[in-house]
Protein backbone atom coordinates (compact mmCIF):
# COMPACT_ATOMS: atom_id res chain seq x y z
CA UNK A 1 0.00 0.00 0.00
CA UNK A 2 1.38 3.56 -0.79
CA UNK A 3 0.09 6.80 0.96
CA UNK A 4 1.42 9.94 -0.68
CA UNK A 5 1.46 13.23 1.72
CA UNK A 6 0.44 16.35 -0.50
CA UNK A 7 -1.97 19.62 0.73
CA UNK A 8 -5.11 18.11 -1.62
CA UNK A 9 -5.07 14.82 1.25
CA UNK A 10 -5.59 16.21 4.18
CA UNK A 11 -9.40 17.59 4.68
CA UNK A 12 -10.79 20.98 5.71
CA UNK A 13 -11.04 19.76 8.71
CA UNK A 14 -7.77 17.85 9.61
CA UNK A 15 -5.22 20.03 10.62
CA UNK A 16 -1.71 19.85 8.64
CA UNK A 17 0.99 17.56 9.77
CA UNK A 18 4.29 19.00 10.64
CA UNK A 19 6.43 16.08 11.89
CA UNK A 20 9.74 16.78 13.89
CA UNK A 21 12.41 14.22 13.39
CA UNK A 22 14.63 14.17 16.72
CA UNK A 23 17.99 12.55 16.11
CA UNK A 24 21.02 12.17 18.61
CA UNK A 25 23.21 13.60 16.19
CA UNK A 26 22.87 15.44 12.83
CA UNK A 27 24.03 15.57 10.19
CA UNK A 28 26.03 11.85 10.60
CA UNK A 29 28.05 10.31 7.78
CA UNK A 30 27.11 6.97 8.60
CA UNK A 31 23.01 7.58 9.02
CA UNK A 32 22.35 8.20 5.05
CA UNK A 33 19.13 6.50 6.04
CA UNK A 34 17.95 9.32 7.69
CA UNK A 35 18.90 11.75 5.26
CA UNK A 36 17.15 9.80 2.63
CA UNK A 37 13.80 9.26 4.50
CA UNK A 38 13.63 12.99 5.48
CA UNK A 39 14.52 13.92 1.79
CA UNK A 40 11.69 11.38 0.62
CA UNK A 41 9.09 12.99 3.04
CA UNK A 42 9.72 16.78 1.85
CA UNK A 43 8.79 15.57 -1.75
CA UNK A 44 5.79 14.04 -0.96
CA UNK A 45 4.94 17.61 0.05
CA UNK A 46 5.65 16.53 4.01
CA UNK A 47 6.39 19.49 6.33
CA UNK A 48 9.38 18.51 8.71
CA UNK A 49 11.92 19.66 11.26
CA UNK A 50 14.97 18.47 12.97
CA UNK A 51 15.96 18.36 16.38
CA UNK A 52 19.29 17.20 17.29
CA UNK A 53 20.96 16.91 20.79
CA UNK A 54 24.69 16.88 19.89
CA UNK A 55 25.91 18.92 17.05
CA UNK A 56 27.99 17.08 14.40
CA UNK A 57 31.45 15.49 14.62
CA UNK A 58 32.17 13.76 11.33
CA UNK A 59 34.76 15.15 9.02
CA UNK A 60 32.80 14.04 5.94
CA UNK A 61 28.96 14.53 5.13
CA UNK A 62 26.80 12.55 2.42
CA UNK A 63 26.58 14.96 -0.56
CA UNK A 64 22.42 14.33 0.03
CA UNK A 65 22.30 16.74 2.91
CA UNK A 66 22.78 19.88 0.77
CA UNK A 67 19.20 18.92 -0.52
CA UNK A 68 17.43 18.66 2.82
CA UNK A 69 15.44 21.89 3.46
CA UNK A 70 14.00 21.35 6.73
CA UNK A 71 15.58 23.81 9.77
CA UNK A 72 18.06 22.09 12.22
CA UNK A 73 17.77 23.02 15.81
CA UNK A 74 20.33 22.06 18.29
CA UNK A 75 18.81 21.35 21.67
CA UNK A 76 20.82 22.53 24.67
CA UNK A 77 23.13 19.84 26.06
CA UNK A 78 24.34 21.30 29.19
CA UNK A 79 21.39 21.23 32.10
CA UNK A 80 23.08 24.65 33.42
CA UNK A 81 21.80 26.62 36.70
CA UNK A 82 18.96 25.51 38.99
CA UNK A 83 17.81 28.94 38.33
CA UNK A 84 17.27 28.66 34.64
CA UNK A 85 15.58 25.00 34.91
CA UNK A 86 13.07 26.59 37.05
CA UNK A 87 12.41 29.92 34.53
CA UNK A 88 12.05 27.15 31.99
CA UNK A 89 9.60 24.81 33.76
CA UNK A 90 7.41 27.37 34.65
CA UNK A 91 7.33 29.65 31.50
CA UNK A 92 6.57 26.02 29.83
CA UNK A 93 3.65 24.99 32.53
CA UNK A 94 1.86 28.57 31.08
CA UNK A 95 1.18 26.11 27.63
CA UNK A 96 1.03 23.00 29.33
CA UNK A 97 0.28 22.94 32.77
CA UNK A 98 0.43 19.09 32.62
CA UNK A 99 3.90 19.37 32.88
CA UNK A 100 4.72 18.88 35.85
CA UNK A 101 2.54 15.51 35.90
CA UNK A 102 4.51 14.78 33.02
CA UNK A 103 7.89 14.66 34.34
CA UNK A 104 6.77 11.88 37.00
CA UNK A 105 7.77 9.87 33.55
CA UNK A 106 11.36 11.20 33.87
CA UNK A 107 12.08 10.15 36.96
CA UNK A 108 14.93 7.30 35.12
CA UNK A 109 16.13 10.19 32.62
CA UNK A 110 19.65 12.51 32.47
CA UNK A 111 19.34 16.10 33.65
CA UNK A 112 19.92 16.60 30.16
CA UNK A 113 17.70 14.75 28.36
CA UNK A 114 14.79 16.76 30.97
CA UNK A 115 16.37 19.84 29.50
CA UNK A 116 16.23 18.98 25.97
CA UNK A 117 12.73 17.51 26.32
CA UNK A 118 11.89 20.87 27.94
CA UNK A 119 13.33 23.02 25.07
CA UNK A 120 11.94 21.39 22.28
CA UNK A 121 8.43 21.83 24.31
CA UNK A 122 8.45 25.23 23.73
CA UNK A 123 9.21 25.05 20.00
CA UNK A 124 6.59 21.99 19.58
CA UNK A 125 4.00 24.99 21.29
CA UNK A 126 5.95 27.67 18.62
CA UNK A 127 5.12 25.97 15.68
CA UNK A 128 2.64 23.96 15.93
CA UNK A 129 4.59 20.19 15.86
CA UNK A 130 1.96 17.78 15.38
CA UNK A 131 3.89 14.63 15.94
CA UNK A 132 7.30 13.49 16.62
CA UNK A 133 9.65 10.85 15.16
CA UNK A 134 13.27 9.34 16.80
CA UNK A 135 15.70 7.41 15.17
CA UNK A 136 17.46 5.04 17.84
CA UNK A 137 15.16 3.62 20.66
CA UNK A 138 18.21 5.85 23.51
CA UNK A 139 18.39 9.35 24.19
CA UNK A 140 16.39 10.70 20.76
CA UNK A 141 13.82 8.90 22.02
CA UNK A 142 13.91 9.20 25.80
CA UNK A 143 13.46 13.17 24.93
CA UNK A 144 10.86 12.47 22.28
CA UNK A 145 8.75 10.49 24.75
CA UNK A 146 8.92 13.05 27.77
CA UNK A 147 8.36 15.92 24.86
CA UNK A 148 5.18 14.19 23.89
CA UNK A 149 3.76 13.42 27.17
CA UNK A 150 4.18 17.29 28.06
CA UNK A 151 2.54 18.45 25.43
CA UNK A 152 -0.18 15.28 24.75
CA UNK A 153 0.74 15.01 21.04
CA UNK A 154 1.54 11.43 19.27
CA UNK A 155 5.02 10.15 19.17
CA UNK A 156 6.49 6.92 17.20
CA UNK A 157 10.58 5.75 16.94
CA UNK A 158 12.23 3.66 14.53
CA UNK A 159 14.70 1.24 16.25
CA UNK A 160 17.33 -0.28 14.60
CA UNK A 161 20.39 -1.97 15.93
CA UNK A 162 22.72 -1.30 19.10
CA UNK A 163 19.52 0.42 20.28
CA UNK A 164 17.98 -3.10 21.22
CA UNK A 165 20.67 -5.20 20.41
CA UNK A 166 23.76 -4.22 23.03
CA UNK A 167 23.91 -5.97 26.40
CA UNK A 168 23.64 -2.89 27.80
CA UNK A 169 20.08 -1.91 26.77
CA UNK A 170 17.70 -2.45 29.80
CA UNK A 171 14.11 -4.01 28.67
CA UNK A 172 12.11 -2.34 31.39
CA UNK A 173 13.66 1.17 29.89
CA UNK A 174 12.77 0.01 26.45
CA UNK A 175 9.10 -1.51 27.55
CA UNK A 176 8.66 2.04 28.74
CA UNK A 177 9.35 3.69 25.21
CA UNK A 178 7.06 1.08 23.48
CA UNK A 179 4.18 1.58 25.35
CA UNK A 180 4.05 5.28 25.34
CA UNK A 181 4.45 5.31 21.50
CA UNK A 182 1.90 5.81 18.91
CA UNK A 183 3.84 2.68 16.97
CA UNK A 184 7.12 1.64 16.70
CA UNK A 185 9.35 0.96 13.40
CA UNK A 186 12.16 -1.61 13.19
CA UNK A 187 14.12 -2.10 9.44
CA UNK A 188 13.79 -6.11 9.02
CA UNK A 189 11.65 -8.47 10.05
CA UNK A 190 14.64 -10.00 12.02
CA UNK A 191 14.47 -7.49 14.73
CA UNK A 192 10.87 -7.58 14.31
CA UNK A 193 10.47 -10.72 15.53
CA UNK A 194 13.65 -9.65 18.19
CA UNK A 195 11.32 -7.70 19.43
CA UNK A 196 8.34 -9.16 19.58
CA UNK A 197 10.04 -12.40 21.82
CA UNK A 198 11.45 -9.63 23.84
CA UNK A 199 8.24 -7.46 24.76
CA UNK A 200 5.46 -9.29 24.14
CA UNK A 201 3.17 -7.13 24.85
CA UNK A 202 3.83 -4.94 22.70
CA UNK A 203 4.54 -6.99 19.69
CA UNK A 204 1.28 -6.12 18.00
CA UNK A 205 2.49 -1.99 17.59
CA UNK A 206 5.50 -3.21 15.44
CA UNK A 207 5.70 -1.92 12.00
CA UNK A 208 8.99 -3.80 9.91
CA UNK A 209 9.51 -0.61 7.19
CA UNK A 210 13.31 -1.15 5.16
CA UNK A 211 15.40 2.11 5.23
CA UNK A 212 14.98 2.84 1.33
CA UNK A 213 16.79 4.19 -0.91
CA UNK A 214 16.48 7.00 -3.40
CA UNK A 215 16.98 4.75 -6.59
CA UNK A 216 17.45 8.07 -9.25
CA UNK A 217 20.57 8.57 -7.00
CA UNK A 218 22.19 4.89 -7.45
CA UNK A 219 21.86 4.09 -11.34
CA UNK A 220 22.55 0.47 -11.69
CA UNK A 221 25.82 -0.73 -13.82
CA UNK A 222 26.40 -4.36 -14.90
CA UNK A 223 29.53 -5.55 -13.33
CA UNK A 224 31.57 -6.23 -16.48
CA UNK A 225 35.07 -5.58 -17.29
CA UNK A 226 35.95 -4.40 -13.79
CA UNK A 227 39.45 -4.62 -11.71
CA UNK A 228 39.69 -7.47 -8.82
CA UNK A 229 39.39 -5.23 -5.99
CA UNK A 230 36.90 -6.03 -2.94
CA UNK A 231 35.90 -3.15 -1.22
CA UNK A 232 33.69 -2.66 1.98
CA UNK A 233 32.56 0.69 3.47
CA UNK A 234 31.57 0.82 6.91
CA UNK A 235 32.83 2.07 10.89
CA UNK A 236 35.83 0.60 11.92
CA UNK A 237 34.20 -1.25 14.87
CA UNK A 238 33.78 -5.15 16.29
CA UNK A 239 30.47 -5.93 14.61
CA UNK A 240 31.58 -4.79 10.94
CA UNK A 241 33.59 -8.22 11.06
CA UNK A 242 36.59 -6.39 9.29
CA UNK A 243 39.68 -8.81 10.62
CA UNK A 244 38.25 -11.64 9.56
CA UNK A 245 38.09 -9.79 5.79
CA UNK A 246 41.76 -9.09 6.32
CA UNK A 247 42.47 -13.35 7.55
CA UNK A 248 40.66 -14.18 4.36
CA UNK A 249 42.63 -11.43 2.30
CA UNK A 250 45.84 -13.05 3.73
CA UNK A 251 44.39 -16.74 2.43
CA UNK A 252 43.74 -15.07 -0.86
CA UNK A 253 47.18 -13.90 -1.31
CA UNK A 254 48.54 -17.27 -0.10
CA UNK A 255 46.31 -19.17 -2.91
CA UNK A 256 48.21 -16.68 -5.66
CA UNK A 257 45.29 -14.62 -6.09
CA UNK A 258 45.33 -10.89 -8.18
CA UNK A 259 43.37 -8.39 -6.34
CA UNK A 260 43.05 -5.32 -4.09
CA UNK A 261 41.19 -4.91 -0.86
CA UNK A 262 39.84 -1.43 0.09
CA UNK A 263 38.24 -0.57 3.13
CA UNK A 264 36.80 2.83 3.59
CA UNK A 265 35.90 4.44 7.36
CA UNK A 266 37.23 5.37 10.71
CA UNK A 267 36.67 3.75 13.55
CA UNK A 268 38.37 2.42 17.17
CA UNK A 269 40.05 -0.04 15.72
CA UNK A 270 41.75 1.08 12.84
CA UNK A 271 45.20 0.89 15.04
CA UNK A 272 44.54 -3.25 15.50
CA UNK A 273 43.27 -3.65 11.76
CA UNK A 274 46.38 -1.78 10.12
CA UNK A 275 48.73 -3.95 12.96
CA UNK A 276 46.67 -7.01 11.73
CA UNK A 277 47.59 -6.02 8.08
CA UNK A 278 51.04 -5.24 8.70
CA UNK A 279 51.57 -8.37 10.47
CA UNK A 280 50.38 -10.47 7.94
CA UNK A 281 52.27 -8.46 5.09
CA UNK A 282 49.48 -7.18 3.09
CA UNK A 283 50.25 -3.64 3.24
CA UNK A 284 49.96 -3.68 -0.43
CA UNK A 285 47.06 -5.41 -0.83
CA UNK A 286 44.96 -4.08 1.57
CA UNK A 287 44.35 -0.58 2.01
CA UNK A 288 42.75 1.73 5.02
CA UNK A 289 41.58 4.57 3.08
CA UNK A 290 39.74 6.56 5.91
CA UNK A 291 36.32 7.78 5.19
CA UNK A 292 35.24 9.89 2.09
CA UNK A 293 33.03 12.12 0.70
CA UNK A 294 30.24 10.03 -0.85
CA UNK A 295 29.85 10.62 -4.07
CA UNK A 296 33.81 8.92 -4.51
CA UNK A 297 32.14 6.07 -2.05
CA UNK A 298 29.92 5.25 -5.30
CA UNK A 299 32.55 5.39 -7.30
CA UNK A 300 34.66 3.12 -5.71
CA UNK A 301 31.91 0.39 -4.94
CA UNK A 302 30.71 0.94 -8.75
CA UNK A 303 34.24 0.31 -9.85
CA UNK A 304 34.96 -3.03 -7.57
CA UNK A 305 34.60 -6.34 -8.60
CA UNK A 306 32.79 -7.28 -4.96
CA UNK A 307 31.80 -5.50 -2.20
CA UNK A 308 32.07 -7.37 1.11
CA UNK A 309 29.85 -6.96 4.10
CA UNK A 310 31.66 -9.40 6.94
CA UNK A 311 29.11 -8.46 9.80
CA UNK A 312 29.28 -10.32 12.93
CA UNK A 313 27.70 -10.47 16.90
CA UNK A 314 29.69 -8.69 18.55
CA UNK A 315 30.56 -9.40 22.32
CA UNK A 316 28.58 -6.85 23.88
CA UNK A 317 25.37 -8.11 21.40
CA UNK A 318 25.68 -5.30 19.40
CA UNK A 319 25.11 -6.10 15.59
CA UNK A 320 24.18 -4.78 12.81
CA UNK A 321 20.11 -4.63 11.71
CA UNK A 322 20.58 -4.38 7.87
CA UNK A 323 23.78 -2.06 6.38
CA UNK A 324 22.68 0.72 4.13
CA UNK A 325 25.93 0.46 1.96
CA UNK A 326 24.80 -2.74 1.70
CA UNK A 327 22.15 -1.91 0.00
CA UNK A 328 23.42 0.38 -1.98
CA UNK A 329 26.01 -1.64 -3.28
CA UNK A 330 23.48 -4.46 -4.50
CA UNK A 331 21.40 -1.14 -6.29
CA UNK A 332 24.65 0.03 -7.63
CA UNK A 333 25.32 -3.37 -9.51
CA UNK A 334 28.34 -4.90 -7.19
CA UNK A 335 28.21 -8.21 -6.60
CA UNK A 336 27.86 -8.68 -2.81
CA UNK A 337 29.15 -11.11 -0.10
CA UNK A 338 28.22 -10.89 3.55
CA UNK A 339 27.05 -13.05 6.23
CA UNK A 340 24.50 -14.84 8.08
CA UNK A 341 23.43 -11.79 10.72
CA UNK A 342 19.83 -10.07 11.65
CA UNK A 343 18.16 -9.31 8.20
CA UNK A 344 20.47 -9.18 6.09
CA UNK A 345 19.55 -12.89 5.08
CA UNK A 346 16.30 -11.18 3.85
CA UNK A 347 17.73 -9.14 1.23
CA UNK A 348 21.23 -11.32 0.31
CA UNK A 349 19.59 -14.88 -0.39
CA UNK A 350 22.19 -16.74 -1.37
CA UNK A 351 23.25 -17.78 -4.85
CA UNK A 352 20.62 -15.57 -5.91
CA UNK A 353 20.83 -11.62 -4.67
CA UNK A 354 24.68 -12.48 -3.54
CA UNK A 355 26.20 -14.90 -1.51
CA UNK A 356 25.87 -15.68 2.29
CA UNK A 357 28.89 -17.17 4.41
CA UNK A 358 29.02 -18.20 7.94
CA UNK A 359 30.23 -15.26 10.41
CA UNK A 360 33.39 -15.26 11.71
CA UNK A 361 34.78 -17.79 9.05
CA UNK A 362 37.60 -16.45 6.95
CA UNK A 363 37.88 -19.39 5.07
CA UNK A 364 34.52 -19.56 3.50
CA UNK A 365 34.72 -15.73 2.92
CA UNK A 366 37.75 -17.07 1.09
CA UNK A 367 36.33 -19.14 -0.95
CA UNK A 368 33.09 -16.51 -1.34
CA UNK A 369 35.39 -13.77 -2.56
CA UNK A 370 37.25 -15.91 -5.15
CA UNK A 371 34.32 -17.34 -6.70
CA UNK A 372 32.96 -13.33 -7.48
CA UNK A 373 36.72 -12.42 -8.70
CA UNK A 374 37.41 -15.51 -10.94
CA UNK A 375 33.61 -16.09 -11.91
CA UNK A 376 32.48 -12.62 -13.79
CA UNK A 377 28.91 -14.23 -15.25
CA UNK A 378 27.96 -15.21 -11.66
CA UNK A 379 28.42 -11.71 -10.61
CA UNK A 380 26.64 -10.13 -13.69
CA UNK A 381 23.67 -12.85 -12.29
CA UNK A 382 23.73 -11.85 -9.21
CA UNK A 383 23.81 -7.73 -9.44
CA UNK A 384 20.71 -8.33 -12.08
CA UNK A 385 18.30 -10.29 -9.50
CA UNK A 386 19.62 -7.79 -6.79
CA UNK A 387 18.97 -4.82 -8.40
CA UNK A 388 15.59 -6.38 -9.20
CA UNK A 389 14.75 -6.99 -4.97
CA UNK A 390 16.39 -3.29 -3.79
CA UNK A 391 13.38 -2.09 -6.66
CA UNK A 392 10.72 -4.28 -4.96
CA UNK A 393 11.24 -3.78 -1.72
CA UNK A 394 13.74 -0.62 -0.85
CA UNK A 395 12.38 2.30 -2.59
CA UNK A 396 12.46 5.42 -0.09
CA UNK A 397 9.04 6.85 -1.70
CA UNK A 398 7.61 3.73 -1.43
CA UNK A 399 8.43 2.32 2.27
CA UNK A 400 8.25 6.56 3.24
CA UNK A 401 4.66 6.38 2.03
CA UNK A 402 4.36 3.47 4.60
CA UNK A 403 5.54 5.44 7.42
CA UNK A 404 3.57 8.82 6.40
CA UNK A 405 0.43 6.27 6.36
CA UNK A 406 0.94 5.87 10.34
CA UNK A 407 1.75 9.19 11.34
CA UNK A 408 -1.27 10.55 9.42
CA UNK A 409 -3.36 7.66 11.07
CA UNK A 410 -2.47 8.50 14.42
CA UNK A 411 -3.53 12.81 13.00
CA UNK A 412 -6.90 11.49 11.55
CA UNK A 413 -8.13 9.23 14.66
CA UNK A 414 -6.97 11.13 17.38
CA UNK A 415 -5.95 8.13 19.17
CA UNK A 416 -3.93 6.89 22.01
CA UNK A 417 -1.12 4.41 21.17
CA UNK A 418 -3.21 3.06 17.59
CA UNK A 419 -1.42 1.13 15.48
CA UNK A 420 -1.97 1.64 11.50
CA UNK A 421 -1.27 -1.70 9.98
CA UNK A 422 0.50 -2.17 6.79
Amino acid sequence: MQFQMNNSDMSVNQPAMRIAYVVKRYPRYSETFIVNEILAHEQAGLDVRIFSLLPPQDTHFQDAIARVRAPVRYLPAVAGKARGWWEELTALAQDYPTVWEALGKAQNDSAREVLQALVLSREICAQGITHLHAHFATSATTVARLAAEICGIPYSFTAHAKDIFHEDVATDALSRKFADAEFVVTVSDYNRDYLSNRLPGHANRIERIYNGLDLSQFAFRAPERRRPEIITVGRLVEKKGYKYLIEACHELVKRGCDFHCRIIGAGELEQELAGRIHALGLEDTVELTGPRPQQEVKLAIQSAAVFAAPCIVGHDGNRDGLPTVLLESMALGTPCISTDVTGIPEVLKDGITGLLVPQEDPIGLANALERLLTDPELGASLARQARKLIEDKFDVHCNTAQLRDCIAGCTRTGTSKSVVAI
